[in-house]
C-alpha cells in the first residue's frame, strides 16, 4: 500500500508529464486537476506544495 506522500509525488508526476505533453495548448488548471483526479483547489495547493510555484508560472518556465 502506498503512503499519502507517494501518492501526491505520482499525482504531481503525472501533472507534470500532462504539462509536458500539452505545453503548447497552456492547459487551464481545471483540465490537469481532472487528469489527476483532484479538484482544482487542492491539485493547486498540492502542486505549489510540492513544486513550489503555482501551475500558470510553471508553465512559463
Amino acid at each position: 500500500m502506498k503512503t499519502q506522500q507517494e501518492i501526491d509525488y505520482t499525482r504531481i508526476a503525472d501533472a507534470i508529464g500532462f504539462f509536458r505533453e500539452n505545453f503548447k495548448a497552456q492547459p487551464k488548471l481545471d483540465e490537469v486537476a481532472e487528469h489527476v483526479n483532484l479538484s482544482p483547489f487542492h491539485f493547486q495547493r498540492m502542486f505549489k506544495d510540492w513544486a513550489g510555484v503555482t501551475q500558470n508560472n510553471s508553465c512559463s518556465i
